[in-house]
């Protein structure tokens, strides 16, 4: 045994000293030149098919030339996913509801260390393969424009300034800020005009207006590019003005690079290379569709078209050249990730293993799931309940549930906690409480015999959690409890669920609150009446129990707003695939939502009073701040987030009708008031005209300062009474 011992170490030993010999000869490996450098060095040195043979994302090693194996395909929609355990912090719709952009680059910084401490143990291990590496393929920044669409809770909601703000967020947490090393690299998809329906993605063509494709579906975008320095793009599958998105010189050359100034990696959506030759059919080769994506700029296949990359250039469709060009972009990523120099020399290669699903990024998870829980109705004030109460009754389909907590994309967590743990851990010992499933989830139950609804006759207050999950909606290969693919037809619950409601109501003695887990709006006009409160949970990560006990007891206000208007029923939409703006989300909707964006209540009221402005007339080039008096009219301390809206006099037919320019998430003191101030910058005022051109048009316009979307139905619905003040484009 020690003499096979001794061979081994002396083969490893034999085996690090030639590899060391082989990178002292390699000027790629010399940390003292630049990653530009290096690069160019490392790509001179290797073959053509060596070349090609990187432009998969499944990368095999070069050994030759000390290039590892690497996967460039990984997830971190909400934390670590696909690759073992990892904190699951809330959905990113949630992240959304929280308005808080500061608490969510905080959720990514978690999620970025643990993704570093895991690739490291994937290292030592041999793990190079899928969801072990760096380049995550998040976040998800499509407008949810249409709320069937099930991959509409990957998003940040349907306002591109909300969606800009946290996504930028995001990506700061996810690649970090040291001067020379990213901590990770985060990717912006799908690029672009993206939200459904899933069963067309791959065939689909979108010809938006120009009003629309400046206004709602490229400005997130833009804006992770020049401020968030997103290192990854990723190429939708549809077609955009009958041009494949991953073959679009004019969405990934004319605007992505030479408007925008992006310099960083282009990557497929998976499979999507091969829907121009198949979906699209504007190639009759893959070779010919592989050089339609690298002429266009797509750096990275995830899929298989670019294994013909070979052929494309012996057979004229692409030179070596451009290959290198292409090809340079991916090693620098590489490069900057540091996996060519030294570990002592980049500090993110230090963090352990103990940042994974530690304490400090449970009790992230656990804040950021209580600052997206939405409080939307709460008659007679029913919540808070009394921790202290006799006798409780938890039932519905999820409150016993984990996948209700995990959303899509999710990584896996030994610390989930169900709604009704949650509530069990909150209450006094000294309370009964009894739980029952009560009803099946997506489907009436088999058994006539049901004795859950009648529980609710003996109890104090009634805790009943429904929703959809993951199986309901979701993307196309997974929701696989969809039939549309992962799309909804209606907005409804699911029959069985809204039965069950009704039932409980009509047996109930006490209270009844409905706690709704969903990653999208739920038309709730036929089940509203028949409940006493109602409380929006998202899908809200591993801590989600804790965090809805928390709220219904009272230790915690709730705080989150809708990111996302929540319409009456589906007869409010346009059609699915209709891509144009009008009639939807709160920016061009005409008919009254059940719950608007920016909506949501607490257990305080805020109240708003003089408004300030620096100027009634703006003209061009001048900057505008506005003031207001905030004051809580509760007997508890809470936090609510103050928003801030521009209102036309005159839309002109195409103007929103209200357009989010700023919002902030402040703590209101018990009975205490305070001034707060908002800069707005003077490139706030310009709007987007009929050619899609941002311009500056003249006319009087509102300032209106709310904590919802400064509706008439907001207001009834109890949101706080908005402040205004009258402006003057000139």
């Amino acid at each position: 045994m020690k003499y096979i011992i001794s061979i081994a170490c002396l083969l490893s030993f034999f085996a690090f000293a030639a590899l060391n010999a082989q990178t002292l000869s390699q000027k790629w490996f010399d940390e003292s030149i630049s990653f530009e450098q290096r690069a160019d060095l490392l790509i001179d040195a290797m073959t053509l098919e060596e070349k090609c043979s990187q432009f998969l994302s499944e990368s095999p090693a070069i050994q030759r030339l000390g290039v590892p194996e690497y996967n460039w395909w990984n997830e971190a929609l909400h934390g670590i996913a696909r690759n073992g355990k990892a904190t699951i912090f809330p959905q990113g719709i949630a992240m959304a509801a929280t308005f808080n952009p500061t608490l969510i680059k905080e959720v990514a910084n978690a999620i970025s260390d643990e993704g570093r401490a895991k690739f490291e143990v994937s290292k030592s291990i041999g793990n190079r393969g899928m969801y072990a590496g760096l380049t995550y393929w998040s976040p998800n920044i499509n407008i949810f424009r249409d709320p069937r669409w099930g991959r509409g809770q990957e998003t940040y909601g349907e306002d591109p300034y909300l969606t800009s703000k946290i996504g930028i967020a995001f990506v700061q947490g996810l690649q970090g800020n040291h001067p020379k090393y990213y901590k990770s690299t985060a990717c912006a998809k799908h690029f672009a005009v993206h939200s459904g329906p899933e069963a067309l993605r791959h065939s689909f063509n979108v010809n938006p207006s120009k009003l629309d494709l400046y206004e709602t579906y490229l400005p997130a975008f833009e804006a992770l590019v020049t401020e968030g320095n997103v290192q990854g793009i990723m190429g939708a599958y549809n077609a955009v003005y009958g041009e494949p998105a991953n073959s679009s010189t004019f969405l990934l050359d004319d605007i992505l690079k030479k408007q925008w100034g992006f310099d960083g990696y282009i990557v497929s959506d998976c499979g999507a290379l091969g829907d121009i030759l198949k979906g699209h059919k504007k190639a009759k080769t893959a070779e010919e569709a592989a050089a339609l994506a690298l002429l266009a700029g797509v750096n990275l296949n995830c899929g298989w078209v670019y294994g013909k990359l070979k052929s494309a250039v012996e057979q004229g469709l692409v030179t070596e050249s451009l290959i290198n060009e292409r090809l340079k972009k991916l090693f620098l990523i590489r490069f900057k990730l540091g996996f060519f120099d030294s570990d002592k020399n980049n500090p993110y290669t230090q963090l352990g293993t103990s940042v994974i699903n530690s304490d400090k990024n449970k009790a992230i998870a656990l804040k950021t799931a209580q600052q997206s829980i939405v409080l939307l109705k709460n008659d007679n004030n029913v919540l808070p309940l009394d921790k202290n109460i006799k006798t409780l009754y938890v039932t519905g389909s999820f409150a016993a549930s984990t996948d209700i907590l995990m959303a899509n994309y999710y990584g896996v967590s030994p610390n989930m906690v169900t709604v009704l743990e949650g509530i069990t851990n909150k209450v006094s010992l000294g309370t009964s409480v009894e739980y029952r499933l009560g009803v099946l989830p997506f489907q009436k139950n088999l058994n006539p015999l049901n004795w859950a609804p009648k529980v609710a006759k003996t109890t104090n207050a009634t805790i009943l959690v429904a929703g959809i999950s993951n199986e309901i909606e979701g993307e196309e290969v997974d929701a696989i409890a969809s039939e549309n693919k992962g799309d909804r037809n209606d907005l409804k619950l699911p029959q069985s669920q809204i039965d069950y409601i009704k039932e409980i109501s009509k047996n109930k003695i006490g209270p009844l609150v409905l706690v709704i887990g969903t990653g999208s709006p739920v038309s709730l006009e036929d089940i509203e009446p028949y409940v006493d409160a109602i409380v929006l949970m998202w899908y809200p990560g591993e801590q989600g129990g804790n965090a809805v006990a928390d709220i219904l007891f009272g230790d915690v206000a709730p705080s989150g707003h809708l990111p996302i208007t929540f319409p009456k029923n589906v007869n409010q939409l346009p059609p699915f695939d209709d891509y144009s703006m009008k009639g939807r989300t709160y920016k061009y909707m005409e008919k009254e939502p059940m719950y608007p964006f920016g909506f949501g209540l607490s257990y305080g009221k805020t109240e708003f009073s003089n408004p300030m402005g620096n100027a009634k007339k703006i003209k061009k080039g001048q900057d505008f701040s506005v003031s207001v008096e905030i004051k809580s009219t509760s007997n508890q301390n809470f936090e609510d987030v103050i928003q801030v809206y521009l209102v036309p006099e005159d839309t002109k037919g195409y103007l929103p009708y209200y357009a989010l320019k700023a919002f902030k998430r402040v703590t209101l003191k018990a009975g205490k008031s305070e001034k707060i101030n908002f800069n707005l910058a003077n490139k706030d005022f310009y709007q987007t005209d009929l050619n899609g051109a941002k311009t500056w048009i003249k006319g009087n316009y509102k300032i209106i300062i709310a904590n919802a979307l400064p509706s008439k139905r907001s207001q009834d619905l109890g949101a706080s009474k908005p402040v205004e003040i009258a402006v003057q484009l000139i």
